[in-house]
């Protein structure tokens, strides 16, 4: 049985960082942005988005196997990262939780003000800064040296370009082409 709603307040619509709204209804699983009334262009990013979405799959399993979460999302994932990413700039993502709208087809939704190759290079940025701060603590002086000299070689801009440019991001299965 629906529940009653109050007149005109609608809760499918999620308001942008741009000040826009957007109806949750209008956004397709197989979007990574859309182009806003406000002449920007946003990335979408839903929980059931993969991670590897934005990262390889050998680092997703890295991941998952030595970050520890304390929720209920499971194993670190495309969640986890979009909260780190929220963390970093609240006042540039709006989400919303639409677990209790079965019309979705997903549980949470971002929105960034952002678009999503903007989004790709902060998600690896990130991650980068995630891996940084696990070798610091392990207590080696010479691993984090050399992931220090690994890391200065590392270009975070052909790295994405280079990613997107391999990945598949057509399908739900998301997978190297």
């Amino acid at each position: 049985m629906t529940e009653p709603r109050v007149p005109g307040h609608d809760d499918s619509t999620l308001e942008l960082p741009c000040g826009e709204t957007v109806d949750v209804h209008g956004l397709d699983m197989g979007m990574r942005e859309f182009d806003c009334d406000c002449g920007a262009t946003h990335a979408i990013v839903m929980d059931v988005h993969p991670l590897a979405r934005f990262v390889p799959e050998f680092l997703v399993e890295i991941l998952e196997q030595t970050v520890e979460t304390a929720d209920d999302h499971g194993a670190f994932g495309t969640t986890h990262m979009m909260g780190v990413v929220l963390e970093e700039f609240p006042d540039e993502v709006a989400s919303k939780d639409v677990s209790e709208d079965g019309a979705v087809g997903c549980t949470l939704i971002w929105v960034t003000d952002f678009d999503s190759r903007r989004l790709h290079e902060i998600v690896v940025e990130l991650v980068v800064e995630l891996m940084e701060h696990a070798v610091s603590h392990a207590e080696d002086d010479g691993a984090m040296s050399e992931f220090e000299r690994r890391m200065s070689e590392f270009d975070v801009d052909s790295f994405v370009e280079q990613y997107r440019q391999e990945r598949d991001i057509e399908s739900e299965h998301d997978e190297v082409v």
